[in-house]
Formats: C-alpha cells, sequence, structure tokens
C-alpha cells in the first residue's frame, strides 16, 4: 500500500528546497525584479515613514550589521529587511504580478538581501546565483500563493502583497539558509502566525508597514525554523490554515500545478508611474489627450471612466490631502496627467496635491464599472461644455504584459529616482552589478552602491 500522498505544504518545501536550473527567462525576470526593487527602494528611502522607522530601529534593534538600500545608517538585519522592504513598496512603484495585483519584490528581495549580507560580513558569502535563485523561488512562492487564495481574499480586504509575501520571504531565507523541507514547512507555519496586512491602509505610512513586516517576519520565520520552531503540519490547507482563514474560495491546486515548469514569476509587470496599477491606463490615456491637446481644461464638465470595477473599488479616492493618498486616487492622477501633463514622483507629491487647481478638478470625475475590462485597459472620456465629446482608450497600458518595460526603461527609471532623490550613488556601476549579479561571489556586494557615497 501506497503511502499519504504529499500535502502542498511540502510539495512547495520540497520546491523552494531542491536548488534546480531555472529557465534563463526566470533568471532574467528575477534580475529584472531585483533591479525594480533596488529603484524603488532607493526613491523611497528619504520618505518620513522611512525615516521613523528608522529611528525606532536605531533605539529598539540589536547590533547595526546590515545597510539601508538609499540611506547612510545600518541597522540589525530583521530591522534592515522591513526598513527596505517598507521603503520599495511606499511609493507604489514597485512590480505588480498582473494576475493578482501582488507586488512579490518588496517583502521577498530584502529578506534575501539582508540574510546575504550579514553572511558576508561573517565571511560566508552568499554567491550572486543562489542568491538569485531564492529571490525568484520566494517571489514564485508568493504569486503562486496569491493565485490559489483567489479574488475573494483581496475583495475581503487584505493586502495580499504582505500576507502572501511573508510566505515567499520565509522560503525565499529558508532556502539560503539551506533548510531541508520538512524545516521549510515549519517556516510556512511560522509564516502563517504573522501574516498580516489590510487595504484599509491604502494611502498612508501604514501600508508600506505591513510590508516591511512580511520581509521582517519571513526572514524571522526561516531563522526560528532553522532552530527547530516548529509550526502546523498544515499551515496553508489546514482547517483553520491559511486557505480557510483568508480566502472565500480557495483553490489550493494553484499552488502546486506546474511547479517548477509554469512561472507566475514571469508575469511580474513594471510600473512606469509611481501609484496603483490599476490607474496606469487611465493615466496613460490622459497623458496622450494633454499631448493632442485641442481642448480648454477649464470647458471640460465631465470626465467618465470606463474600467475594471477594481478601479472604481481601489481608487474613487476624491479631495485627497497627501501625496501618498494621491498614489491612489483616480481624482489626482487624472488631474494631474491630464492638466499638467506629468505622472512622475513629483505629480505624485504632498507639493502636487496642494495645488487647488487640481484639487477642484477631481469633482468632475465619474466612474463607470465594466467587469469586461481588464486591469491594464481603461477609457477616459471628456465632455466638453460646447457639448463635444473626447475619448481616448488603452487597451493594453505601457508596463504590463503586452507592452512590458525594457531593461533600459528600468535602468532609466532606477536613475530617475536617484536624481529626484538628489543622493550621490554610483548609479551606472550599481546597474552593471545587479545585471551581472550571477557573476558574483558575494551576492550581496552591489548593495554597497546602493548606498550615499
Amino acid at each position: 500500500m501506497g503511502g499519504a500522498a504529499p500535502t502542498p505544504e511540502l510539495l512547495l518545501a520540497e520546491f523552494a528546497g531542491t536548488p534546480k536550473a531555472l529557465p534563463e527567462a526566470v533568471r532574467a525576470a528575477g534580475r529584472r525584479s531585483l533591479l525594480n526593487m533596488v529603484g524603488t527602494a532607493i526613491g523611497g528611502a528619504g520618505e518620513a515613514a522611512i525615516d521613523r522607522l528608522a529611528e525606532l530601529s536605531s533605539g529598539f534593534g540589536g547590533a547595526a550589521t546590515t545597510g539601508l538600500i538609499g540611506r547612510r545608517e545600518r541597522a540589525d538585519m530583521l530591522w534592515a529587511a522591513c526598513i527596505n522592504a517598507a521603503a520599495a513598496n511606499i511609493f507604489d512603484f514597485d512590480d505588480t504580478h498582473v494576475p493578482t495585483v501582488i507586488h512579490p519584490a518588496a517583502p521577498v528581495g530584502p529578506a534575501v538581501l539582508a540574510l546575504a549580507e550579514l553572511r558576508a560580513a561573517e565571511g560566508r558569502p552568499v554567491s550572486g546565483s543562489a542568491l538569485l535563485e531564492a529571490f525568484v523561488v520566494g517571489m514564485e512562492a508568493t504569486c503562486r500563493l496569491g493565485n490559489a487564495a483567489g479574488s475573494g481574499h483581496y475583495a475581503r480586504g487584505w493586502h495580499i502583497t504582505s500576507t502572501c509575501g511573508i510566505v515567499g520571504a520565509a522560503l525565499a531565507a529558508g532556502r539560503l539558509l539551506g533548510l531541508a523541507p520538512p524545516a521549510l514547512a515549519d517556516a510556512l507555519g511560522n509564516a502563517l502566525a504573522q501574516a498580516a496586512g489590510s487595504v484599509e491602509t491604502l494611502g498612508t505610512m501604514s501600508k508600506s508597514l505591513s510590508v516591511g513586516q512580511a520581509a521582517r517576519g519571513g526572514l524571522m520565520a526561516a531563522l526560528l525554523a532553522e532552530r527547530g520552531f516548529a509550526g502546523p503540519e498544515r499551515p496553508l490547507t489546514g482547517r483553520h490554515g491559511f486557505f480557510p482563514l483568508y480566502s472565500d474560495a480557495a483553490e489550493p491546486s494553484r499552488l502546486t500545478d506546474g511547479l517548477g515548469s509554469g512561472w507566475e514569476v514571469l508575469n511580474n509587470t513594471f510600473k512606469p508611474y509611481p501609484c496603483g496599477v490599476v490607474l496606469n491606463p487611465v493615466i496613460e490615456a490622459c497623458l496622450a489627450l494633454h499631448a493632442e491637446g485641442g481642448f480648454d481644461p477649464a470647458a471640460i464638465v465631465d470626465v467618465e471612466l470606463t474600467g475594471h470595477p477594481l478601479l472604481r473599488q481601489r481608487t474613487d479616492r476624491p479631495g485627497v490631502t497627501s501625496g501618498r493618498l494621491a498614489q491612489v486616487s483616480a481624482q489626482h492622477a487624472v488631474a494631474v496627467s491630464l492638466l499638467r501633463g506629468i505622472a512622475d514622483l513629483d505629480a505624485f507629491s504632498d507639493r502636487s496635491v496642494a495645488d487647488p487647481d487640481l484639487r477642484a478638478f477631481g469633482a468632475r470625475l465619474r466612474f463607470h464599472d465594466d467587469p469586461s475590462c481588464s486591469l491594464e485597459s481603461a477609457r477616459v472620456r471628456l465632455t466638453l461644455a460646447d457639448g463635444r465629446e473626447i475619448v481616448r482608450s488603452v487597451e493594453a497600458a505601457r508596463g504590463g504584459l503586452e507592452r512590458p518595460m525594457t531593461d533600459a526603461d528600468l535602468a532609466a527609471k532606477l536613475r530617475a529616482q536617484v536624481e529626484w532623490r538628489g543622493i550621490d550613488l554610483a548609479v551606472d556601476e550599481l546597474v552593471e552589478a545587479i545585471w551581472g549579479i550571477e557573476d558574483a561571489d558575494d551576492g550581496a556586494h552591489f548593495l554597497a552602491l546602493a548606498r550615499p557615497r
């Protein structure tokens, strides 16, 4: 008589703990995700929320062994993972897994980088290829967990990047630690014990706190598992496991079907604009309308946005009062891109939000839900005082799967964030080091280039 079939948890743990050669396309996706994550962490590292996290870490952390991306301070390994992840996510400029709207690199990357940097300081460097593999495996697990949790998970109000990202961070860190599958399964349980995050926090400092805690908690989950800290046998599929607790209609098979052969990281995309991903096609349409001209902005009496229902659910936020809230406000995004023709970091700053003309324009906006629309499409209809209508549709926004950002685009995006911060970095060397990470004996070596000189 054959033994019992392995649980999804053990299959996932075996995938994470059994090194196999990754296809070149998958490794390339990992390099692109890593470059983008480092860039967004640099861009976000000077925000007030990150200042406050860094201040807290200096008073309540351990030995400051690990650097902070885009900053001069150092922190202990767990705090560094937390702060770097929060910085990478704070501007909503990070990557997006299209089927789930997860930002997988932010919670996973800082966890493995913090661990690798500490190992290097101890004289036990992690190779660049091993680091990249762990990063990819963690992102893959994050995205697959999101797929399996289904749309009901996000609809309930869970911040899916945080709740799923902690699992990916735990498996990625566990892989670098060399944990065997049973210990990696324990790391899953330790991650379940900490998984949290609410979409109620979108547009506030708290949103990035949950992403930071996902990186910190995932790393802690793996470190505890290494020390024999045991979790439940079925943390994901048990009676009160992740799926029953966090989802209305989970599909656990999506966690493991094709695992190791079909890759969700190939569905990861990168944003050209620092805001919620559902706003990308709206902004693109408005930028095009601004460039084409042919109308007086004062004559616009109505702006109708047609898109997927998630567009309205996540971005119907009139009268926002901060740059953070502007990142998830269609009213602000339309006003600044249509009237000013910009959609960069400054466009979603506190200064931009304070512009009375932009704030007043948002009152002209209304939504029309169309479930047949993809998340990458939208239609903007302007109605003018003389009765004319001007319509612009975007079927596939720049940065999505159909129109991906190129490697050169991602490098330019990183450079723009360094320039926006006004800090002195060896940007060209940094970009080249990340592109060539798999040739490095110390995968964390490039981090020295990601901090001000």
